[in-house]
């Protein structure tokens, strides 16, 4: 199965009709300009938590419990989040995230501004933050194919994800240039982004999901749904897997690169100009996703980004200047792009409209829910062992773990059994329909 097929209807023109070019798609421009806003402005704040709690509060351990708070929803909410989702006017929802963000970040920012910094309040508001940005991604990712044709939906995804590399790189830069003038800039500017994502919601016309079924709410049973689908798609479950443990390794070396800039005497500028290279990198990675996805199969693509992780890490462990740091993540940042790119647009084409949000939710719990507590290992790290024989560790890890996707033959034949799978259940559904109309 290639990863450029499309298996389902999406928004757009009718039947025959030549579609208008994306970039004329008035209501797809709107969500992807609001989204790219609200997904700068929280990573500003990311950016600026550690920076917060390792130059002003002193603390290390206390960056970690920040980074916890804001990653634990990724593991508590995941699941019930897709459900959601799939069950909630997404538009609606997306509204209600935005407002969520923009007062959870204006309480930090007024806190701040007015001489205050307490530790629980700034993992509350990360906790809410980060927990109204799971629901507005997944509302989002499910949201896209309703409103582009089914020709464009390769492209829209593609330019999602280029747009997000964007929103990293400037929201990296952004989030340490303003903290270097007052640290509570970050944070006023994260709650701008979500009062201008809000009013883009608030202009889109077009529905963000199909029509849903009268049947009664019932969250397990949904949830249950969405997990046994994900269950027989082999390829992308063995491939989460292993995504989900580079992802805990990426939240430990995060944090390592903010102690090396500073015990090298490096500032929050330094990081932010760090970041900017990483994001030039991921930007690149989004925008050749598409040639990349015709020449090699989903395999490759996951064991050839596991690699290049590992071979780049080792060098971070060993190296201080901000230059050769920088090019080395903008080599992660191209890789990991790649990967999301491939990945998102095989689990959008090959996932029924009616489950986007349970399915993307899923993969999401397991690729993603773990971050919290790299975040928290982190910390703890950092503060027992040191930069250099954390990250060597880091990189050592990586290397495992592009050794098993090697190793692997589900990894090997990628692309064959989730196109069955997704066919078998395309049957049922139409099954199902006919028996219906009869």
């Amino acid at each position: 199965m290639s990863l450029t097929e499309e298996h389902h209807d999406g928004g757009g023109a009718g039947p025959g009709t030549a579609p208008p070019p994306l970039r004329k798609n008035r209501d797809f421009l709107l969500l992807w300009t609001g989204a790219g806003l609200s997904l700068l402005g929280t990573r500003a704040s990311t950016v600026a938590y550690p920076l917060l709690m390792i130059w002003y509060g002193g603390s290390p351990t206390g960056a970690g419990l920040v980074g916890f708070a804001a990653l634990l929803p990724q593991l508590l909410l995941q699941l019930p989040a897709g459900a959601l989702v799939d069950r909630w006017d997404r538009r609606r929802l997306m509204i209600l995230c935005d407002l969520t963000g923009l007062l959870s970040m204006g309480s930090v920012a007024a806190a701040l501004l007015g001489g205050h910094l307490w530790l629980p309040h700034l993992m509350a508001a990360a906790f809410a933050e980060g927990s109204a940005m799971i629901f507005y991604r997944l509302a989002e990712r499910a949201a896209v194919r309703n409103l582009v044709h089914p020709d464009h939906l390769t492209v829209a995804l593609t330019r999602n994800e280029a747009r997000g590399q964007a929103a990293g790189l400037l929201g990296q830069l952004s989030g340490s240039l303003l903290y270097a003038a007052a640290r509570w800039l970050p944070f006023l500017l994260t709650a701008v982004t979500h009062l201008f994502a809000l009013v883009t919601l608030l202009l889109i016309r077009k529905k963000f999901q199909t029509e849903r079924p009268k049947t009664p709410p019932d969250l397990r049973r949904e949830v249950a749904e969405g997990i046994a689908w994900v269950w027989r798609q082999r390829f992308m479950r063995a491939a989460v897997g292993l995504i989900a443990g580079s992802n805990i390794l990426f939240q430990v070396l995060s944090l390592s690169l903010v102690l090396i800039v500073k015990e090298n005497g490096g500032s929050p500028a330094t990081i932010g100009l760090i970041g900017a290279v990483s994001g030039v990198g991921g930007i690149c990675g989004a925008f050749t996703g598409a040639w990349w996805l015709k020449r090699l199969s989903p395999g490759a693509i996951v064991t050839g980004t596991l690699a290049v992780w590992a071979l780049l890490m080792l060098p971070v462990a060993l190296v201080t200047q901000p230059v050769v740091i920088g090019a080395l993540f903008a080599g992660m940042s191209f890789a990991g792009a790649l990967l999301n790119v491939a990945a998102g647009v095989y689990q959008v084409q090959i996932t029924p409209d009616a489950m986007q949000g349970r399915v993307t939710s899923v993969f999401a719990l397991i690729g993603s829910g773990m971050n919290s507590a790299g975040a928290l290992v982190g910390g703890l790290l950092l503060a027992a062992f040191g930069t250099t024989p954390t990250v060597l560790g880091v990189a050592a890890a990586m290397g495992v773990m592009a050794l098993t996707a090697v190793l692997s033959p589900v990894i090997r034949t990628a692309g064959q059994e989730p196109a069955e799978a997704y066919a078998g259940e395309m049957t049922e559904e139409k099954t199902e329909e006919k028996t219906e109309e009869i």
